[in-house]
């Protein structure tokens, strides 16, 4: 039976995930986590088969969480579970490390069989997501500049996004605020912004914060 870890700060949706899954035998919901630190220490102290995680999370954004998870267990299982839709952040998180991206808007079964997906191994994209990356590689279809970002370029960018100083952007990921500067130019550049101002209304534009 696969153990799965539910990282969610909302107990009605950890509540609801435990309640539908506990109708399926070859996996149960053995633990949950109402924050990112509390998460984290539930992966180091144990193995799980999977870990569901929502990336709305309070004081750390999941992205953090997502790479300090892969960072501890390279080859735990991530599956995504958010309200955002998939063009907001499905490419970067996958790219980040992630094994799949579900929206919450989807239905019972599709929880099941992407949870069943990724735990065989395999990758879960959702039809939806399938079609873009499909027409990106014809050529028919145009994602959001900031799926163009490097894994360390959208972190940046998220930290920037909510307004977060160079310096203490710095000190979390631990880089110099040199080296942070640099990666902010070069963000702007690739996505033909002139200033944070415009990173910010852009994020929020885009749903991202």
């Amino acid at each position: 039976m696969t153990s799965i870890l539910v990282v969610d700060d909302h107990q009605i949706v950890r509540a609801g995930i435990r309640s539908l899954l506990a109708h399926y035998d070859d996996f149960t919901v053995a633990g949950e986590a109402s924050s990112g630190n509390d998460a984290l220490e539930m992966v180091r102290k144990r193995e799980w088969g999977i870990v569901l995680l929502d990336i709305s999370m309070p004081s750390t954004h999941g992205l953090d969480i997502l790479k300090q998870i892969k960072r501890q267990k390279p080859a735990l299982p991530v599956l995504i579970y958010t309200m955002h839709p998939e063009e907001c952040y499905a490419i970067n998180l996958m790219r980040a490390g992630a094994s799949g991206y579900l929206c919450k808007v989807c239905s019972p079964e599709q929880l099941v069989i992407a949870i069943r997906t990724v735990v065989s191994g395999r990758r879960y994209v959702s039809p939806t997501l399938g079609e873009h990356l499909a027409g990106q590689l014809k050529g028919d279809s145009q994602l959001p500049p900031h799926t163009q970002l490097s894994e360390l370029e959208f972190q940046i960018f998220c930290k920037l996004a909510i307004g977060q100083a160079l310096t203490s952007i710095a000190d979390e990921l631990l880089l110099s605020v040199k080296t942070v500067s640099i990666y902010r130019s070069r963000i702007l550049e690739t996505m033909n912004l002139g200033t944070n101002g415009k990173l910010m209304y852009y994020a929020i534009k885009h749903g991202l914060v």
